[in-house]
């Protein structure tokens, strides 16, 4: 029976997670990339050899690389642009060489992702990662101060980020800065604020068909020489999916992910599927997601989040939330029966448990995990749906 490959993220040893570690979870693959390599230079061939063997000599493979970053210049449509695509097709070529062929990678900006909170103390005691808007507003108004920011916001939004802001104390204050500043996976260093403000400050210069159309340019120079080295490439979606301090979303929904895989047609030209990143928004129907776009799903990450009426969500255990995981589930083991019976595609599609509650002796181990990577809240999700993928298929077969 084919089922879903089963990978775990890989920070190196200094995030508190060891190879030996995840070796004892039964995983097939590892996604990691040259995290030390400055983003925009070339991924050299012997640095990627280095990694890949000390992956292989836990007994795993390197399954995918999560992620080959895009220089600022590429998504800001520079002039020096086409000198950092050369650069990552040379990387794409050096990853090839060492047998490494699905790598995923964003187009959004500033960070890679947003929370206003990275210790959310659940009901159970355990912690994990959540996103206010009012948070949010609170930061884009009165420590980003964005200009003319006020005026994007109801009475009622800003009155009660107002209200919410003159609350905290200032370790407080500096906490949802912080949060805010450490969304770039692979990395333990805050994004300085006076950066971010002038990152800030020219994306919002930048229009949503700018940005798809330099997302358009990328795939149409990348794909072609992806495709001639047989590499796949996986976009991820926005994260949260939705316009957050002013800044367009342009991978966040139905549509997005439909122009961006057409604006370059190529079995190379794929998405990560990421339950949890499109999960946040209710709009997204990710099952119709999943049946119209499967055939381009070339790596998934799953987790669940808990939406909730405010427009904050929080990342809940991977079988309980607002997204319907069965019928996500269901809908990627009929994809790969799809592709079985065609004879097209990879059936054993790299999964991975994306995120996971800090608990148990994680809590009390002195490891600073980055945030949503702790072992154990990943180890019990990729049980839950190595276990939900099985009764599923088991029951597909009566």
């Amino acid at each position: 029976m084919d089922y879903l490959k089963k990978t775990f993220r890989w920070f190196g040893p200094e995030f508190g997670v060891s190879l030996s570690d995840i070796k004892q979870l039964g995983v097939e693959g590892i996604v990691a990339a040259c995290q030390k390599v400055p983003i925009g230079e070339v991924w050299p061939v012997e640095t990627i050899a280095t990694l890949r063997s000390e992956i292989m000599a836990h007994g795993m493979e390197w399954a995918v690389v999560e992620s080959v970053n895009i220089h600022t210049a590429i998504k800001y449509g520079l002039p020096e642009r086409d000198t950092y695509i050369a650069n990552y097709i040379q990387t794409l070529k050096n990853l090839a060489e060492n047998g490494i062929y699905d790598v995923c990678y964003n187009f959004m900006q500033l960070i890679d992702w947003t929370r206003t909170d990275l210790d959310y103390i659940l009901p159970t005691g355990a912690s994990a990662l959540r996103y206010s808007p009012v948070s949010a507003s609170a930061f884009d108004l009165f420590i980003l101060e964005r200009e003319n920011a006020k005026e994007s916001y109801t009475k009622e939004a800003y009155d009660d980020a107002k209200t919410y802001f003159d609350a905290l104390t200032y370790l407080e204050k500096k906490k949802l800065e912080e949060s805010i500043l450490s969304g770039m996976p692979g990395s333990k260093k805050l994004i300085a604020l006076e950066e971010f403000k002038a990152n800030h400050a020219t994306v919002l210069k930048i229009s949503k068909k700018q940005l798809q159309d330099n997302l358009s340019y990328f795939l149409n120079a990348v794909i072609p020489e992806a495709e001639k080295i047989g590499v796949r490439m996986a976009v991820h979606p926005d994260d949260p999916p939705f316009s957050v301090f002013g800044v367009p979303r342009i991978v966040s929904n139905y549509q997005e992910i439909k122009f961006l895989l057409e604006c370059c047609p190529s079995s190379s030209n794929g998405l990560t599927f990421c339950s949890g990143s499109l999960g946040a928004s209710s709009s997204n129907d990710l099952v119709k997601i999943i049946e119209d776009f499967g055939e381009k799903i070339h790596f998934i990450h799953l987790r669940n989040v808990t939406r909730e009426e405010d427009g904050s969500f929080y990342e809940a255990d991977h079988l309980n939330g607002s997204v319907p995981i069965e019928k996500v589930m269901k809908a990627l083991i009929k994809q790969q029966q799809a592709r079985k019976r065609s004879n097209n595609g990879i059936v054993g599609i790299p999964m991975r448990p994306d995120h996971g509650h800090v608990l148990l002796d994680d809590k009390r181990r002195q490891i600073e995990f980055y945030s949503g990577y702790s072992l154990i809240g990943r180890a019990i999700g990729l049980s839950q749906l190595t276990g939900l993928e099985m009764g599923i298929r088991e029951g597909l077969q009566v």
